[in-house]
């Protein structure tokens, strides 16, 4: 039976839903982490390494998680890959030293590496090549604002019962997530032989567009990373309201996000965003008072926002649906890198300022508008890379054709 052209079919409302409980626990915990560690007596550089060292163990998955997405049950591995951050969380919640929390957050960093592809390869899979743009631009929308809402109930939630609480709080999301994840209905699909080898790992066609993925996510990762420090160090004690602006602002751009790389092309789309994103941090780099760091919020959003869905399409438009498994991987394991270079090279340069004489405030001020290079290189990478990618696609479909007329 054909399957209607809509992206609200039962399998992606199913993932959207568990995805959306994972993200909400993990972004709980990707701002306050830090935070804690930095209350634990951590230095700027050491603070960067904490919240950075999970991706070491994302990355260290990845080769077994990649091939496990497309030969095994993704709902089970799913579920698996959620225990482990349910345990993860516990551990922080237990911590009393930072060895502790870097413990937690290596734990922490397998969980991630794994759920994260899996929900996006189920979700892609469920969508109508039609409507692909659209529906991995809704289905980032509910990550988004997961990681908008995340930090501020995060940081609200310290505030009011401490850091453990919290941590057993952001546990108790993670379980929803894994009842979430026994729902799911899994469609049926080929399933190739399990075996670990490099054309399993990564998915040459998403090798480009995670290249971009990793520029970005190094600066991104600085938000999380440094945010509410900063902000802190500002005196603005409602810092968390930067990621509720963002998360409102998504909740308009990424719609409209998905169904404009659809209809104009991912180029358009892209280029903007990219540019968006570094006018954000340029704002958060001038900030000084709360409504400052609220219009950056709404700056971000219509930037990372949109670049985020937008490099995850591409993705998997440049990957046959066999192998999306392993696209999800290559776009996460370009996240991951970007996300363990981003903060422990940002915090490197706050270290290096203050021990030169620049005061905190100062600092970090210069790190964030520092930290939009990445964000340049990416773009010019991107724009000499367009012809490429374009190829890609154009060689899949006209594979894709050759092979329905075939049948």
């Amino acid at each position: 039976m054909k399957r209607k052209d809509t992206i609200w079919n039962p399998v992606f409302t199913s993932v959207f839903i568990a995805n959306v409980c994972a993200q909400m626990g993990q972004q709980m915990m990707n701002t306050l982490v830090p935070k804690f560690a930095h209350s634990l007596g951590a230095a700027a550089s050491t603070v960067g390494f904490v919240s950075s060292v999970f991706a070491i163990t994302a990355l260290a998955i990845r080769p077994v998680s990649g091939p496990a997405a497309d030969s095994f049950s993704k709902k089970k591995l799913l579920i698996l890959s959620n225990i482990c951050t349910v345990v993860a969380f516990l551990a922080y919640s237990m911590s009393t030293e930072v060895s502790m929390v870097v413990a937690a957050r290596l734990l922490h960093g397998i969980g991630v590496g794994m759920s994260s592809p899996l929900c996006l390869a189920m979700a892609s899979n469920s969508l109508p090549d039609s409507k692909l743009g659209s529906g991995v631009g809704v289905f980032s929308l509910g990550q988004a604002v997961s990681q908008a809402i995340g930090p501020t109930i995060g940081l609200s939630l310290s505030r009011a019962i401490g850091y453990s609480q919290t941590f057993l709080v952001g546990t108790a999301v993670m379980a929803a997530a894994i009842v979430c994840a026994f729902m799911i209905r899994e469609m049926p699909e080929d399933r190739p032989k399990f075996r670990i080898s490099l054309d399993r790992i990564i998915a040459k066609g998403a090798i480009r567009p995670s290249v971009v993925m990793f520029f970005l996510g190094a600066s991104y990762s600085c938000l999380s990373s440094f945010l509410a420090i900063y902000g802190g160090a500002r005196g603005v004690d409602q810092i968390g309201l930067f990621f509720t602006a963002y998360a409102c602002t998504m909740l308009v751009t990424r719609p409209i996000c998905g169904k404009l790389i659809d209809k104009l092309g991912f180029e358009k789309v892209l280029v903007p965003g990219i540019v968006f994103f570094a006018c954000s941090f340029a704002l958060v780099s001038m900030a000084k008072s709360l409504p400052g760091f609220i219009l950056a919020g709404v700056v971000g959003a219509c930037g990372y926002g949109v670049c985020q869905p937008t490099v995850q399409s591409l993705c998997m438009r440049c990957t046959p649906k066999n192998q999306r498994g392993a696209a999800g991987n290559t776009n996460y394991i370009g996240m991951d890198c970007g996300m363990l270079f981003g903060p422990t090279v940002s915090g490197f340069v706050v270290d290096s300022l203050m021990k030169s004489g620049v005061q905190a405030v100062d600092a970090y001020s210069k790190m964030y508008l520092i930290m939009t290079i990445p964000m340049m290189i990416g773009l010019a990478y991107f724009l000499l890379a367009l012809k490429r990618i374009k190829k890609d696609i154009a060689d899949l479909d006209a594979a894709q054709a050759a092979s329905k007329i075939a049948e």
